[in-house]
């Protein structure tokens, strides 16, 4: 008796043993996976909040640097007791800033006395306030570009300052500074249910979705650092900033860490990611609750518990049927009822399951191991315009992907069923079914079963295609924006050249003609002739000054269909006396004769003379028989190609892109003008210029402009 009875006792104990492993395991696994998809999910909020703030700093970024080189501001840093030209300045600033949004533009001299301001109309305006302490203007007047973030000396409102010096004749002058105002992105902080903060370089929260947690810090502040920031006037009178009342725990991946605080007088357990942001000097930190992760794990813990119950009332039932058939009908109708209230408890716990998933706006996409599609929700059907039904048991190529990506999205496919998708997800460009396009970003993970089995591969698809447009549409006004201003500067230098060239031009074409008529009346043959280029080359200086001021103001320009072979010639001809000077040859390569343009002729030989004088330069130290270049004329896409390839030493890799901004030059006496001119005229006439360095050695300036029917 005491034998059966020890084996049954330790039997049960085992069981029930196993049974509590079994449910702490499944209650971890839980835990684990809502904790692994809220950490994917924090990820990506953090991700979107780093593009916006990086893109509304960006946004300002260049008009610091715009304005200090307006000839208006320098004008008044020069003469700073001139009223009208701080008027114009005034208007200038407050136009800018109309146009921008930016919170405030205004300039400050070299003592930190504000000359003028985009509310200088205003009861808060900046002009005459001095902001020698600030630290943007300290690094600006160093030569350095500002940027501060802080409380307003004069409005008492919080932005982000950036600075940039004003070089007149190669010395700074003043300052020219702009403010960001962040205030509406901490009220959508505010509105959200998630905590988002900001904390500068040294630990204090300047924003925050939280306002309890302003200005306090993740750490104490040094005396030397709160010394810094009162003499700075960066957080106005503060002297003080208390630690945060926050517990941190480190999680043992390493990504994030636990955050246990009060937020309106309430407990809470947060997960948080920190995000550095090195170029601002501030590091953002997303939050997000805990609860969702103790609820799948006290969910998990529930329906093992059920399916443990389950199975030792299994045994327990059959061990009854043994010892009591008589009583086996009773307790096999007790067992069914109850299997029954167990069955419909599993039935809507997966049903509120399927529910929660129909209603989430990521697509989600199941795939056995060979890549069969074995689950998709809505949000998947939604956004590929397929259904469920002619998705599912499909195999690669899938039918919604792109057709002219089959094969990178086959290779993206192939990596994600083999393990080897990128963590931070991969880009890729699908076909809805309707025929339109969509932008997705996707992230694999592995679907592993309860019982620790690999069962396929489970992808989260993002739809981006209206950020991926919100984006194109910023950098095409960012585009237009430079051009414009480009343009403007060109044509202020241009209409000051027409105006100084244009009366001395005419007045050596009237004394040529005048010594034409002269030297008619005497025998001399030569003289005539050579009066007669004399005239021919006033009269087409004077014609160049014209074709700038038309290029100034478009409607007074001389626009025609002209054929490229001609203009390309013509140049060549003009160019004829200087390549024999230098021992060079010019190769003309054309490949379609007829092909036409519409354009200036002027201007267009300009530009080409421009290019192959610069290549002549290029090529001055170079041996006699080096000296060629190549002036090429081919079809490109969408339009004709014009190339001057010469054999010089190339252009600097660290150099490519600067070469056609204003006032940047190699040459000891350039001015850095030509260049840019030549871009401006290009672009007036519809095109794009752009320079690369040939494999042999040598640079290639090339152009391209519409071609006419």
């Amino acid at each position: 008796m005491a034998r059966p009875f020890i084996a049954r006792y330790w039997r049960g104990l085992l069981a029930a043993v196993g049974a509590l492993v079994l449910i702490a395991a499944a209650g971890h696994w839980a835990e684990q996976r809502e904790l692994q998809a809220k950490t994917q999910a924090l990820q990506q909020a953090a991700a979107a909040q780093a593009l916006g703030l990086r893109g509304l700093v960006e946004k300002h970024d260049f008009l610091p640097h715009a304005v200090a080189r307006h000839p208006g501001v320098q004008d008044l840093l020069r003469l700073p007791q001139d009223a009208s030209l701080r008027a114009r300045a005034n208007d200038y600033f407050a136009d800018l800033q109309a146009t921008t949004g930016a919170a405030a533009l205004y300039l400050v001299d070299r003592d930190g006395l504000t000359l003028a301001a985009s509310n200088w109309n205003t009861p808060s305006s900046f002009v005459g306030q001095n902001y020698r302490q600030r630290a943007y203007f300290e690094d600006a007047v160093q030569g350095r570009r500002g940027l501060f973030y802080g409380l307003g000396l004069t409005t008492g409102q919080s932005g982000l300052f950036i600075a940039e010096p004003v070089r007149v004749d190669g010395a700074i002058l003043g300052v020219a500074v702009v403010k960001i105002s962040l205030e509406a992105l901490q009220a959508t902080w505010m509105g959200g249910l998630e905590p988002v903060v900001l904390r500068d370089s040294r630990g204090i929260v300047f924003l925050s979705g939280v306002p309890e947690w302003l200005y306090q810090a993740i750490r104490p502040v040094s005396a030397q650092d709160a010394r810094w920031i009162a003499e700075h006037g960066q957080y106005g009178k503060r002297t003080r900033f208390e630690v945060l009342p926050w517990k941190i725990e480190a999680r043992p991946d390493g990504v994030g860490f636990v955050l246990r605080t009060q937020v309106q007088g309430q407990r809470r357990t947060l997960l948080a990611l920190d995000t550095p942001l090195p170029e601002l000097g501030w590091t953002l930190t997303v939050t997000s609750d805990m609860k969702e992760v103790a609820q799948a794990r006290r969910s998990a813990l529930a329906l093992t518990a059920l399916a443990v119950a389950l199975l030792l009332l299994g045994t327990l039932y059959w061990r009854l049927r043994e010892r009591r058939f008589v009583e086996q009908r009773t307790a096999r109708l007790e067992l069914e009822r109850r299997v029954d209230e167990r069955t419909r408890d599993l039935e809507e716990a997966h049903a509120f399951r399927k529910a929660m998933e129909d209603s989430l706006l990521v697509g989600m996409r199941a795939r056995d191991p060979d890549g069969k599609i074995i689950y998709v929700n809505p949000a998947l059907c939604a956004m590929v315009g397929y259904s469920a039904e002619e998705l599912l048991g499909c195999r690669p190529p899938y039918p919604y992907w792109h057709p002219d990506d089959l094969e990178k999205q086959a290779r993206e496919s192939d990596e994600a069923l083999q393990g080897r998708a990128a963590p931070h997800g991969f880009e890729s460009r699908i076909r809805h079914k309707d025929g339109h396009d969509v932008i997705t970003m996707v992230y694999a993970a592995p679907l592993v079963d309860a019982q620790g089995v690999h069962r396929g591969w489970m992808s989260s698809v993002v739809d981006i295609t209206a950020q991926k447009q919100a984006e194109a549409r910023q950098r095409d006004q960012e585009l237009r924006l430079q051009r414009s201003a480009r343009l403007a500067s060109v044509g202020e230098m241009a209409s000051t050249l027409a105006h100084e060239l244009n009366q001395p031009l005419m007045a050596l074409s009237n004394f040529a003609m005048a010594a034409r008529a002269l030297a008619a009346q005497g025998p001399s043959d030569l003289l005539p002739g050579a009066l007669d280029e004399i005239v021919g080359q006033s009269q087409r200086a004077s014609e160049i000054v014209k074709r700038v001021r038309a290029f100034i103001n478009p409607q007074r320009g001389q626009y025609e269909i002209l054929a490229m072979v001609d203009v390309l010639t013509h140049a060549r001809a003009l160019l004829e006396p200087e390549l024999k000077a230098q021992g060079a040859t010019l190769r003309l390569l054309i490949e379609d004769a007829g092909a036409r343009v519409r354009g200036d002729r002027v201007l267009l030989e300009q530009v080409l003379v421009n290019l192959v004088h610069n290549a002549l330069q290029a090529m001055q130290d170079q041996p006699r028989h080096r000296r060629t270049i190549e002036l090429a004329c081919r079809h490109s896409e969408g339009g004709l190609r014009i190339g001057v390839a010469d054999q010089g030493p190339g252009i600097p890799a660290g150099q490519l892109d600067q070469v056609f901004s204003p006032f940047f030059t190699t040459k000891p006496d350039g001015l850095g003008l030509g260049l840019n001119i030549c871009r401006s005229i290009v672009e007036a006439h519809g095109g794009a210029i752009g320079v690369d360095n040939r494999p042999g050695g040598g640079a290639t300036f090339s152009f391209t402009l519409p071609i006419v029917p």
